[in-house]
């Protein structure tokens, strides 16, 4: 059986004459340097990359960790990358002691193992920290002493499957987003052992996760090879067992997006220790907000709660305020975190409407006056729904104050509300340097009987000193102010001083030029240790044990769902007090609750897409699961 273990090098601790070297002891299990025998619990925000500037990008705005994808086998087929750029991240994230994930997880085909295995030990070269897996036929094969991730993919569910996952030598698995806050505190109890990993924040799939073949089935791309053809974000008719149609022309399958930033101390107290933006398809717009967004967040409960500790180290400082409400979003959802609601599907639209700006106050010929609180820009993009509660864009080629004159005038009515799609100020705004990361650091100067020590100390917990040969010469004025203006000019390192300690006997005087070669030779000595001490990974058990590699029943269900269509419409069989409603648009495009006709639903009911195409769905109540069939 196959365990993965990571262990310091044996020279992490190390002196040579004048030149000393300490660290703390690393612990690559949980990420993250932390003190030898420490208890806290490492917390790491995962952000997606869809690229290297995305990456590059998640760091600088405060992520502990980033998933992308390698060039070949990762689940957005997409959002591919080569072994040298995801070199060039991993070079950059672990100056923060962040790490990189790669996620190699489709299913292989036979006559693609051999590639897959290649490819791993490229980006394991490459200095990837971990690769993200769905295939356990990957466990059979001659792997570097790579971390193992187990993918949200797998269906990871319950407590029996996180188990077994653990002794197969995974460390952190990633749950299913339908789990409860008591189903994931459940299985930490169980397996306290394993970082759970979840996602707090995205798009979401109506299917259960790797077990969703309906764009297969239907387009001929599998979304467990990274195709997606989106088949849920698709319009609908519902009709019953005598044909009757019952919804018509409706998002039925298409959810909002995850938004849990309100709920991440309750997850950290229930056991989550990894916490997971989705999006490697997103732009760096949306990497750079979110990810912001969730370390401030984040940040603000590792201040009040000294058991937690953040996994990486630097700060970020932004030139922007995060706000989740301009980045991609379909309305928002905590999902099944605390049970089954109402507010899981938006039906009217799988579109990202942006925020909200106000609603159209007058229409002229060739202007909108808009009643607003917001300014608008040339560029802009707005939407509205329109009589038949479908949703309409434009584009704002000129605006000035709340007058806005589109390219081309829609159909917009008075009344109608507006959501900006599109805010040009604040894509400009967040195309440029919005963020930069810094590793707090301190230098302390002190005489020796032969010349002076400089010593370094930074925040990720690592020191070096340098002892310098040099005479004693009495300065004839105070150089405090002068020996820290040299010190603290760390240039183009990930460093910034916030301190430097002189301890002399008196005050003496050292050229500036010969203090700034002493603080380059400490600066960069300390960067060859880091380099030379990096994390080695060593293999444990045998390789010929052999694996289950997952793979689908002979005629799955295309779906399987959590979410229930009778219950969001309101024809749930376990609660038939519940009212018969449906969410639909009134007049003003806000989503309301309006009665559905008095009689029930009668079993079986077919989900119909516009070319005539039925899927006959089943609900196990006991379960409290839909299934959509061929």
């Amino acid at each position: 059986m196959r365990y993965i273990k990571k262990t310091l090098s044996n020279s992490l601790l190390k002196k040579e004459g004048t030149d000393e070297f300490s660290a703390k002891e690393a612990s690559p299990l949980r990420g993250g340097l932390v003190e030898s025998g420490e208890s806290r619990a490492l917390i790491e925000l995962l952000s997606p990359a869809r690229n290297l500037e995305c990456g590059i990008a998640a760091i600088d705005h405060g992520a502990d960790a980033v998933y992308i994808g390698a060039s070949r086998f990762g689940a957005r087929a997409a959002a591919g990358n080569s072994a040298e750029d995801i070199r060039q991240l991993c070079d950059y994230a672990h100056q923060f002691g962040a790490k990189v994930y790669v996620a190699v997880n489709t299913l292989l085909h036979e006559d693609e193992k051999e590639q897959a295995r290649q490819l791993v030990w490229d980006v394991y070269h490459a200095g990837a920290d971990a690769i993200i897996v769905q295939d356990l036929a990957l466990l059979e094969m001659d792997l570097p002493p790579i971390s193992l991730h187990a993918s949200t993919q797998m269906d990871n569910q319950t407590e029996e499957k996180v188990s077994r996952l653990n002794k197969l030598g995974f460390n952190q698995i990633v749950l299913a987003r339908e789990l409860t806050l008591e189903q994931i505190r459940n299985i930490h109890k169980a397996v306290p052992e394993v970082s759970l990993e979840v996602f707090v924040h995205g798009a979401l799939c109506v299917s259960y996760s790797g077990r969703c073949y309906a764009s297969e089935y239907c387009f001929g791309r599998s979304a467990n090879r990274g195709e997606c053809a989106q088949f849920c974000r698709l319009p609908f008719s519902l009709e019953d067992a005598e044909g009757k149609t019952l919804i018509k022309d409706k998002y039925l399958l298409s959810l909002r997006d995850m938004n849990r930033i309100a709920h991440l101390e309750e997850m950290m107290d229930a056991g989550v220790r990894s916490f997971k933006i989705e999006g490697r398809l997103k732009d760096v717009s949306y990497v750079k907000n979110v990810t912001a967004a969730y370390r401030q967040a984040i940040d603000a409960i590792l201040e009040r709660r000294p058991e937690y500790k953040r996994s990486s180290y630097g700060t970020s400082t932004y030139t922007f305020q995060s706000d989740l409400s301009r980045s991609f979003s379909r309305g928002a959802t905590n999902y099944f975190l605390y049970g089954r609601t109402h507010d899981l599907a938006e039906p009217n639209t799988p579109k990202s409407r942006g925020r909200e700006v106000g609603h159209v106050k007058e229409v002229r010929n060739d202007c909108i006056i808009v009643s607003s609180p917001e300014s608008f820009c040339n560029g802009d993009g707005l939407c509205f729904f329109d009589a038949d509660k479908h949703l309409q864009g434009f584009r704002v080629n000129r605006a000035e104050g709340n007058h806005l004159y589109p390219s081309t005038m829609p159909g917009v009515r008075k009344g109608d509300r507006l959501w900006r799609s599109y805010d040009k100020a604040w894509e400009d705004l967040m195309a440029g340097k919005t963020a930069q990361r810094r590793i707090s650091a301190r230098f302390v100067l002190e005489e020796t009987g032969q010349g002076f020590r400089l010593t370094f100390n930074a925040e990720d917990g690592t020191s070096r000193s340098m002892t310098f040969a040099a005479e004693h010469q009495p300065a004839r004025t105070d150089q405090t102010n002068s020996i820290k203006d040299v010190l603290c000019k760390l240039g183009d390192t990930p460093y910034v001083c916030k301190d430097v300690e002189i301890n002399f006997s008196q005050p003496w005087f050292i050229p500036r030029s010969t203090l700034a070669d002493w603080r380059r030779k400490v600066i960069e000595g300390r960067e060859r240790e880091r380099e030379k001490n990096t994390l080695q990974h060593l293999l444990q058990g045998n390789s010929d044990s052999q694996f289950s590699v997952l793979r689908s029943s002979p005629n799955p269900p295309l779906m399987t769902c959590r979410f229930c269509l009778r219950h969001a419409w309101g024809q749930c069989k376990k609660d038939p007090s519940k009212p018969t409603t449906e969410p639909c648009l009134n007049g003003r495009g806000e989503t309301v609750n309006c009665k559905l006709s008095n009689s029930k639903w009668n079993d079986p009911l077919f989900l119909v897409l516009g070319d005539g195409r039925r899927f006959r769905l089943e609900f196990d109540c006991k379960k409290c699961e839909m299934m959509v069939l061929k």
